[in-house]
């Protein structure tokens, strides 16, 4: 009776549930101030709560996400595995009822080619586990944080087809705009190279400045033929990523996108909330948690109970037409000895759990980096976005103020080539801004573990 009491007393931990230990979420993430570091401490209205409809408002971006959502064979799979570890959890559940079996058996004997013998059986047979030290709970359990852990694996999939396709999706809106600045500065090009032979016709310049012109003039042509390629290739990965063959993409236009420039992105326990992979993170915690408390069950005894019943003529016993043989058997089952198993697979389960909680602060250290780098992005690219505009301003004048001294013979054609060129790259870095501005607001979405509404 005492040793009795002393088991259920060194049992009771193996049904205590999984509470969320200690973690370090202080400071995890820097915000941009005007070069200078400091940290978010205002828990407001997270950016990262918005549904992605409210984010990305563009019609036809819309319809490819939930094209994505839909057909998207990462997503599909993603969803499999849930329904997976669902059959699973009704396995765990179904350990804590009997488990019957039926096993009829008939035969027939002669003995030196007498009178046939008969015999049948019709046995149903009966097994149940008292689950006294929590085997089974623990084992349930621990499939129950597998399923939220696998569901939370479906939102971090889910987030991040989201964000690649709004981010292909800006990106072609970039290339096509700079395939319009490039196909505008190819026909100032030609303008220039019929002005500099005009000009050789004249005798005011040599073949050389035609040559020249008409060698700046086949380079934008090749740098559009480049655009072509890069916009083909991105419109095939966009088709591959809503689950559809390569083919052409409807969109809008980079201006007219409008996204969200005020970011209220909440504090550290916010993300806690809001990032499906710090979630299932934790749920994997959770999962070795109960894994321990099944390895530490199984120091302690197993009880079984089976039972029989059958209808039968084959006892010695029993005559034909036969009759009811019940049986029921209790046994238990103590580990001694096991060679060292129980107690390494103890220590093992310790060690995963052990693992799996250094695995869960990561994750929350990381993302905090990745709201950081998301805000620094933003707002570097938002400054630079805006010096390169004067920048394009100014070299526009310039454009024209080299031509027109070119006109009256006060600079040269070399000048002229060199602004055109000048003016073309700053206003493929001033759409290269833009885009790597969307591209930050599409990453502090994904960073706050948005997309999952």
């Amino acid at each position: 009776m005492m040793f009795a009491a002393a088991l259920l007393m060194n049992s009771c931990g193996l049904y205590s549930k999984y509470e969320r230990p200690d973690v370090n979420t202080d400071g995890v993430i820097r915000q941009w101030t005007d070069g200078a570091d400091s940290l978010l401490v205002n828990d407001t209205t997270s950016f990262g709560n918005l549904p992605w409809q409210q984010v990305f408002t563009d019609p036809l971006l819309q319809a490819l996400i939930q094209q994505g959502i839909d057909h998207n064979v990462n997503m599909l799979n993603a969803a499999l595995n849930v329904k997976m570890v669902e059959e699973q959890l009704k396995v765990a559940k179904l350990a804590f009822v009997p488990q019957f079996t039926f096993t009829p058996q008939a035969s027939i004997s002669s003995w030196d080619f007498g009178k046939a013998n008969q015999t049948y059986s019709l046995p149903i047979n009966a097994s149940w586990s008292i689950d006294l030290f929590g085997n089974l709970l623990n084992q349930k359990r621990s499939t129950q944080m597998a399923l939220l852990a696998t569901k939370d694996y479906q939102v971090v999939v889910k987030t991040q087809l989201i964000c690649n396709i709004a981010n292909l999706y800006y990106t072609l809106l970039m290339l096509d705009r700079q395939q319009e600045i490039i196909e505008d500065m190819a026909s100032l090009t030609k303008d220039t190279w019929d002005m500099m032979k005009l000009q050789m016709e004249l005798g005011r310049y040599r073949s050389t400045s035609v040559q020249s012109s008409e060698a700046a003039y086949y380079n934008v042509l090749a740098q559009a033929e480049d655009m072509k390629r890069q916009i083909r290739e991105t419109e095939n990965a966009l088709s591959i990523l809503v689950g559809q063959p390569a083919q052409g993409i409807a969109r809008g236009n980079l201006a007219d996108q409008s996204l969200p420039e005020v970011f209220s992105t909440g504090v550290e326990l916010q993300l806690l909330a809001n990032r499906a992979d710090i979630h299932y993170a934790e749920m994997n915690l959770a999962q070795c948690f109960y894994d321990i408390n099944t390895a530490r069950s199984r120091f302690y005894p197993s009880i079984t109970i089976s039972g029989s019943g059958s209808f039968t003529n084959s006892a010695g016993m029993i005559v034909n037409p036969g009759k009811i043989l019940a049986s029921a058997v209790a046994s238990l089952v103590q580990p001694i000895f096991m060679n060292g198993q129980l107690t390494a697979g103890l220590r093992v389960a310790e060690m995963k759990y052990q693992q799996a909680y250094n695995t869960w602060q990561n994750s929350i250290l990381q993302a905090g980096s990745e709201v950081s780098n998301a805000l620094v992005k933003y707002n570097a690219n938002k400054n630079k976005s805006e010096l390169d505009a004067h920048q394009v301003e100014v070299l526009k004048l310039n454009v024209e103020h080299t031509k027109m001294l070119v006109s009256q013979s006060s600079s040269t054609y070399l000048e002229v080539i060199q602004a055109q060129n000048s003016l073309l790259n700053a206003e493929i870095s001033q759409v290269t801004d833009d885009f790597n501005k969307m591209q930050a607001v599409v990453s502090l979405y994904q960073a706050l573990g948005g997309g999952s509404k």
